[in-house]
């Protein structure tokens, strides 16, 4: 389809599954788009995305050099790639929405660095994320202080609103159906007023602003979701699955403290791993990640989240004036999302179409074995961009969260980590290293009454 002028310009960021659906629908809708990655040669000018859903065959079918579980393919979408690039100043400045598509603990660098390149003239750049885990709001206005932009609105969809896969990097990617409900956080303009001028060094910069916090006023977002909604949201869901209709949520607090991810990834390995050790003589052996869930692994998931709940509450006490439609236990928002009725975690995972292609995420080790990889993003994001996040505000709010400390100290055992110290998360070991975890401190945030955006 060729570009249609009254459509926006959509600059895709990094090359996860989520971007091998986005480029087709949104190219297939009109839109003019861009990628930015650092892998440029990687990619083809012209992506695929296959609509499918699993097929009653057994056998495996090879895409490129990997075997994937058979499908039935239902659509065929192709959308073309104006431009590919890794140098943002190629890709950025034209594009009125950029949208970041890669594992959550990559996207603080990516906004750094996409951040100088953003067009200024532009009335709105809509900066956002299709997963919107981490406090991604805290993000975007840590590059907005750093960089003084004061047209840029932050968005995030709560869940990615498909089941995706890659099937060939870069050519193609499985689409196994859409949520009926999607929920997004979107913000307004922030404003600058500056009473000094500052020098340019990142430290001074962060010093006057963390002692002036009346600089900073955010305009509220009113018409920004709508309009968001009309030249994005509706363009890669609706259009294509005629459901997944999009809603606001009141704060991206609500999507930080309930996205699923977060509880299913290490309750499923925590599972995993207390019944089976991580570990699994053949291929044939490792189970499914979904379809073959059971009930150790359920009832990790569900302890964690009910950790979480403990958590949620104590913030709508803290936040009364807010609604917190959206922020929800994990089975509330999978009704919700998916019009679903099941009654358990168990059932709603394993009897789950969309999710039944999902492999165990493992490793071929030494001895032939494999073992669950502790270096897959279930751990890079979901502890330090997710639970710990969790742990951290139930802390500053008064709340235990005994199974959430479980999998801190279970996972950081196996990796090496250590965010928890007599009791608490320790500050000096988070803050240490270069954007080591998501929690408030990292981007200044020290009172739990500031988190929200």
């Amino acid at each position: 389809m060729p570009v249609d002028e009254s459509k926006s310009v959509v600059t895709v960021v990094g090359g996860g599954n989520s971007a091998h659906v986005l480029i087709p629908f949104l190219s297939a809708s009109g839109h003019k788009v861009n990628l930015m990655t650092r892998r440029p040669e990687a990619w083809s000018k012209m992506v695929t995305c296959e609509l499918q859903r699993p097929s009653k065959k057994k056998e495996m079918v090879l895409y490129g050099d990997v075997n994937h579980p058979a499908a039935d393919v239902l659509q065929t979408v192709k959308g073309r790639i104006n431009t590919i690039s890794s140098d943002p100043a190629e890709v950025i400045p034209e594009a009125d929405v950029i949208v970041l598509c890669m594992p959550v603990h990559q996207y603080r660098d990516a906004l750094n660095r996409l951040a100088p390149y953003i067009n200024r003239t532009k009335k709105d750049v809509f900066v956002g994320t299709v997963y919107g885990q981490a406090g991604f709001n805290w993000m975007v206005h840590e590059v907005e202080r750093l960089y003084r932009m004061e047209n840029v609105c932050a968005f995030a969809i709560g869940l990615i609103p498909w089941i995706c896969r890659t099937m060939e990097y870069g050519k193609l990617g499985a689409n196994y159906g859409t949520k009926a409900v999607n929920v997004a956080a979107v913000t307004g303009h922030v404003s600058f007023m500056w009473t000094v001028i500052l020098d340019v060094q990142t430290l001074l910069h962060y010093i006057e602003y963390f002692l002036s916090v009346d600089f900073l006023h955010l305009t509220r977002p009113r018409n920004k979701f709508e309009y968001l909604n009309k030249i994005f949201f509706e363009d890669i869901c609706v259009r294509w699955h005629n459901k997944g209709t999009f809603h606001q949520a009141c704060s991206f607090l609500s999507l930080t403290l309930s996205v699923d991810n977060q509880m299913i990834h290490p309750g499923r390995c925590y599972g995993l791993w207390k019944r089976y050790g991580g570990n699994w003589a053949t291929e044939d052996d490792i189970p499914f990640f979904y379809k073959d869930f059971d009930d150790v692994s359920a009832e990790c998931m569900h302890l964690l989240d009910a950790d979480y709940t403990k958590v949620r509450d104590a913030v709508k006490l803290q936040f009364p004036e807010r609604d917190f439609k959206y922020m929800l236990d994990y089975l509330t928002l999978e009704r919700v999302t998916h019009n679903s009725k099941h009654g358990t975690i168990k059932d709603s995972l394993k009897n789950s179409e969309q999710l039944a292609l999902i492999k165990t995420p493992t490793t071929k080790l030494d001895d032939g074995t494999y073992g669950l990889n502790v270096n897959c993003r279930f751990f890079t994001d979901d502890i330090p961009y997710g639970v710990l996040i969790a742990r951290w505000v139930g802390q500053e709010l008064g709340v235990e969260t005994p199974f959430i400390d479980e999998i801190i100290q279970w996972a950081g055992s196996i990796r090496g980590e250590k965010y928890l110290k007599d009791g608490k998360v320790d500050l000096e070991y988070c803050l240490s290293g270069c954007h080591t975890t998501g929690i408030p401190p990292t981007y200044g945030i020290f009172n739990v009454k500031d988190i929200l955006d």
